[in-house]
C-alpha cells in the first residue's frame, strides 16, 4: 500500500475516498468535497514551493505555467492511479457504470481529497506530506511539464491582463448548471475588473474556467488585440 494511504484515522480515509454519488445511494455517509477543497489548496502551495526551489532561474509566468501543469486534472488523475486510488474510490452505481474508476475528473478530485485528509490525519503537519507529494511531482517528465505549460489558456489570459497594466487577476465565477452528481456540467464566466470577458462550459470547474479563458482569448484575437 502506498504511504499516502496509510492513515491513523481510517474513517477519515474512508470519507476522502467517498464521492457524492455514493452518498446519494448510501445516506449517512460523508462525501469528500470539503477535503477536496483543502487538498487543492495544499497541492497548489506545495507545487509552487517545489518549483520555486527547483527552478531558481525561472520567472513568475513560467513558474505559474509549470504549476498549472503539475496540478491539472490529467496529471492529478495519473497521481491517483500511481498511488492506487482508482479502484478504491467509493462511487455510486451510476458513476461506476459510466466508467468512473477511469474518469480523470473523479480520480483527480479523489486525489485532492486524500491529500487534504492525509494532512489532517497527521495533525496538519505539512512536513509529513511534502516528501510524498514532491516525489510525485519529480516523477513527471520535463517534456510533459513543458508541453502542458505552453498551452494553459488561463495563464495566457492572465499574462495578457497583466500586460495591460491591470494588477487584479481575472476572476472566475463558476456554477453547476446540470447533470447528475457523477457527471455534472458547469458554466464559468471570466471577469476582468468586473467586466465579463469570456464564458465556457465543462464537466468540472477547472474545465469550465479553461473554456471561459479560451473564449476570452478567442475574442481578443478576433478584435485584433492578441496575435
Amino acid at each position: 500500500m502506498h504511504k499516502l494511504l496509510a492513515f491513523h484515522n481510517e474513517e477519515l480515509l474512508r470519507q476522502a475516498l467517498t464521492h457524492r454519488s455514493y452518498v446519494n445511494e448510501h445516506p449517512g455517509e460523508k462525501h469528500n468535497e470539503r477535503l477536496e477543497f483543502l487538498g487543492d489548496a495544499i497541492l497548489n502551495f506545495l507545487s509552487g514551493e517545489y518549483l520555486y526551489r527547483e527552478h531558481q532561474n525561472k520567472g513568475e509566468d513560467e513558474l505559474t505555467r509549470r504549476r498549472s501543469a503539475l496540478v491539472d486534472e490529467k496529471q492529478l488523475a495519473k497521481f491517483a492511479e500511481a498511488v492506487g486510488l482508482n479502484f478504491r474510490m467509493r462511487l455510486g452505481q451510476g458513476a461506476i457504470l459510466d466508467g468512473g474508476y477511469n474518469n480523470p475528473n473523479l480520480l483527480s478530485s479523489t486525489f485532492e481529497a486524500v491529500i487534504g485528509a492525509y494532512y489532517l490525519d497527521n495533525n496538519s503537519n505539512i512536513e509529513l506530506l511534502r516528501p510524498i507529494v514532491e516525489t510525485l511531482f519529480a516523477s513527471v517528465p520535463e517534456n510533459i511539464v513543458v508541453s502542458r505549460s505552453n498551452v494553459d489558456s488561463k495563464n495566457r489570459f492572465q499574462e495578457w491582463v497583466q500586460a495591460q497594466g491591470i494588477t487584479n487577476p481575472p476572476k472566475y465565477v463558476t456554477e453547476q448548471i446540470g447533470g447528475p452528481s457523477h457527471a455534472p456540467e458547469f458554466r464559468a464566466k471570466v471577469l476582468v475588473e468586473g467586466r465579463e470577458k469570456g464564458e465556457g462550459k465543462g464537466k468540472n470547474k477547472k474545465e469550465a474556467e479553461k473554456a471561459a479563458a479560451e473564449d476570452a482569448l478567442a475574442k481578443l484575437k478576433k478584435s485584433g488585440l492578441l496575435d
